[in-house]
């Protein structure tokens, strides 16, 4: 299996490179050269069968087979996730269900990735006597479960910027409380995007990239987005059906992991996307201009983003892979802030998303109503998720599976403002709030930045 890059300008890579790299030298995004069709799942494969069937040909001649059962074994297990169904599906209603991705270490849907990605990781650097320098952005939840997976690690250094004061106080202590030599967490006086313009701004300089072997654990690594891939087809295969998934959205990883199942072959229908009032996906889906404006801090704060990097990926597959046109677009966003896509391309993109937002009002009402009619608890995300789901009018016509992607123990000022109840966190974490920090706070500076990256 070859990948290419969504910008046309690096030669074809194989999985260990794009593992590695993380984002494109040309500053693409990886994908694959072709889409290989997801192997037969069979009635009695589990989660871990299932994620060996679909990810095994992306690393096919890289990883032996009997070292990437391996690894998965050791990922998808009760020990780490607390229940052997990794996404259990949670039925609410005649067509509609709830989909946990919480249970893993840090609570979030990006521990199911993470922990896959942080093995390969380990297995690919020890096989070849290398070290590699990651450096991630996060809003929130990326940043806790790529420590988690990272921490202690031998031949791995990990760097997460996060923005100063926009995240929860419980998932900043997820991150600036593990204090391994190998980690560092920085909060950078700005956004998320400011974060995350930082990162690609590392990945371009060549210098520090060859210097440090940097390598990323954001969803624009490739292999994050197939470990996410695994829960989609999972919950499709369990109900029978091509249900409908609604996602609550920023950075477009999650909801684009859907989207690689259908081009695999699964049975997966309509993907509605929820954003919060930082609304670009939205607007983009309302008007076809995608609109860069400033972010405000929200109920959902590992959504407020306004740069959705992976939405390349899709633009890229439903332009016919069209690297001209994704370059002129990139290039239009960056230096006019815009870029406006034709109403056929649009409603290609529409045949295969909606999107639709939510305020912080609509979150805690949201909230507030899942517990009424259901008894469940939800957190903000996982609400903006419902919000478009009920929105979009199709629950009522499909079999209809709602994204739950953090634990509402995460957000608790929240939650207890919608229902007057403020959740426990899980006994692993009930000492959080107690333990030290350890980060340090960074002006907008690359050159700062890159000064600490050298440094280590």
């Amino acid at each position: 299996m070859q990948f290419i890059s969504t910008r046309g300008g690096v030669n074809p890579s194989n999985f260990t490179d794009i593992l590695l790299q993380g984002l494109a030298s040309d500053g693409g995004l990886f994908v694959p050269s072709i889409w290989p069709k997801i192997l037969p799942i069979l009635e009695s494969d589990n989660y871990t069968n299932i994620a060996y069937k679909i990810i095994s040909p992306f690393t096919e001649s890289q990883i032996p087979d009997s070292a990437l059962r391996e690894i998965l074994k050791d990922t998808y297990s009760d020990k780490v996730f607390g229940t052997f169904e990794i996404a259990p599906l949670k039925k609410m209603d005649t067509n509609l269900y709830l989909m946990e991705l919480f249970h893993g270490p840090t609570l979030a849907f990006k521990d199911i990735a993470l922990q896959f990605l942080g093995r390969v990781f380990d297995y690919v650097l020890e096989q070849n006597n290398q070290k590699i320098t990651i450096i991630g952005a996060t809003s929130g939840d990326t940043g806790s479960a790529a420590i988690e997976a990272c921490k202690g690690h031998k031949n791995i250094s990990i760097t997460i910027l996060h923005p100063h004061g926009r995240t929860s106080d419980i998932q900043r202590r997820q991150m600036t409380s593990i204090i391994e030599d190998n980690v560092h967490n920085i909060a950078i006086e700005g956004t998320f995007d400011d974060c995350q313009n930082l990162v690609k701004q590392a990945f371009g300089d060549s210098e520090l990239r060859k210097a440090k072997n940097l390598s990323a654990v954001n969803s624009i690594n490739w292999v994050r987005i197939i470990a996410q891939t695994v829960y989609y087809v999972t919950a499709a295969h369990k109900l029978k059906t091509n249900p409908l998934f609604a996602v609550p959205t920023g950075n477009f990883g999650n909801i684009y992991a859907a989207f690689v199942g259908k081009k695999m072959g699964a049975n997966i229908g309509q993907l509605v996307i929820g954003s919060n009032r930082n609304d670009i996906l939205t607007r983009f889906f309302e008007t076809g201009a995608m609109t860069l404006e400033g972010v405000t801090s929200s109920f959902s704060p590992s959504m407020d983003i306004q740069i959705s990097s992976n939405f390349e990926r899709a633009l890229f597959e439903l332009t016919g892979r069209d690297s001209d046109k994704i370059n002129y677009w990139m290039r239009e966003l960056k230096e006019k802030g815009q870029f406006k896509v034709s109403s056929f391309e649009l409603e290609k993109i529409r045949s295969e998303f909606s999107a639709y937002r939510c305020s912080d009002e609509q979150i805690i009402q949201t909230i507030a109503k899942i517990y009424k009619d259901y008894k469940i608890i939800i957190d903000p995300h996982t609400a903006v998720g419902f919000h478009a789901l009920e929105q979009s009018g199709l629950m009522t016509q499909h079999i209809s599976v709602a994204l739950a992607c953090a634990h509402p123990s995460k957000f608790p000022e929240i939650v207890k403002k919608a229902i007057g109840i403020t959740p426990a966190l899980p006994d692993h974490l009930s000492n959080l709030m107690e333990r030290p920090e350890k980060y340090k706070v960074m002006e907008n500076d690359y050159d700062k930045l890159k000064s600490h990256l050298m440094s280590l």
